[in-house]
């Protein structure tokens, strides 16, 4: 099995930081919003050398997706940013009447996805938020997976033509994919190649998904791993054609099973090519305070539960 090199642990908000500050340079066009979070989302320094396009709108989510569909109307490309939690289910109508129903080219860009944002727990955590964006016609879904994919991103979006969701998050997570990767929307990354299971991975599963596969290949089981940073548009292709190889498949994501990743793809393969499938993913439930790592434990959102549910599929093959 290929090998991957931990460059460091970091948070993929940096990465969505480190990303803005060189749009601040390259690109005139991009503006940044906040609601009262500059410091989470890593923007202090875009604020500090760009000012005039740099927009504070202090705890006001709804106001802040109006200005930024306001400002696509003048050739702005608006970053409006975060927590995924009030980026998404506090505004769901803003978005849908005024970013998505007229296509407007704004980027919701949203930090502290999932139970990883940890102590502040299942007020600020939440675990629906792909579903719900998925389900929006004409709405670009990304969910990365450590620093360097994170500020690929974040520059990618800057060239694609509509609305996007951008899904990151708070802990130091390994860094692990190319520092100069070109990033392409709706373009599947296969990371390994294998012959027993299909693991389909997305955010900070895709490095638990790998720690998996070394634990499989002890004990004989060979892993294809699929790094899905984009779920809407979704790789079909890419996962169809695995998974004839393999003959089944465990798809892993910090999100409900219930519209998530998974959900996707099962549509796919109902479709295409049936095939057993499991589902690493919260089952139907809000988070609560913890640390990440017992909060990854206690939801079955680790290396382990992968482990547990590639042995579980392939008993069905």
């Amino acid at each position: 099995m290929k090998k991957f090199e931990n460059q460091g642990n970091v948070d993929t908000r940096s990465g969505f930081g480190a990303g803005m500050d060189e749009l601040g340079e390259s690109n005139k066009d991009v503006v940044a919003l906040c609601a009262d979070l500059t410091g989470s989302l890593k923007l202090n320094d875009f604020a500090d050398k760009h000012p005039g396009r740099f927009f504070q709108v202090g705890i006001a989510e709804a106001n802040m997706i109006g200005m930024a569909a306001g400002m696509t109307i003048g050739g702005k490309i608006p970053y409006a940013t975060t927590f995924a939690n009030f980026a998404t289910g506090r505004v769901y109508d803003q978005i849908r009447q005024s970013v998505a129903y007229s296509g407007k080219n704004v980027k919701i860009c949203a930090s502290h996805a999932g139970v990883t944002l940890g102590e502040d727990g299942a007020t600020h955590q939440i675990l629906e938020d792909i579903g719900m964006m998925k389900m929006l016609p004409g709405m670009t879904v990304i969910n990365t997976c450590d620093y360097n994919q994170t500020k690929a991103a974040t520059l990618a979006i800057a060239e694609h033509e509509g609305p996007v969701y951008l899904r990151f998050g708070r802990p130091k997570v390994a860094n692990f994919t190319p520092k100069d990767q070109k990033f392409e929307i709706g373009k599947a990354v296969q990371l390994t190649e294998g012959t027993d299971v299909t693991i389909v991975a997305t955010g900070h599963l895709v490095w638990q998904a790998i720690l998996a596969a070394e634990e499989l290949e002890k004990d004989g089981v060979s892993s294809e791993i699929i790094n899905i940073h984009t779920i809407k548009p979704l790789d079909a292709e890419a996962i169809i054609a695995s998974v004839k190889k393999t003959g089944c498949v465990v798809t892993c994501e910090e999100h409900n099973y219930l519209g998530g990743l998974g959900e996707s793809v099962a549509r796919e393969l109902a479709l295409s090519h049936p095939a057993p499938q499991e589902f690493v993913a919260t089952q139907d439930t809000f988070g609560e305070s913890g640390s990440p790592d017992e909060l990854m434990e206690k939801y079955g959102l680790n290396n382990k539960a992968i482990v547990k549910a590639v042995k579980k599929v392939l008993d069905r093959k």
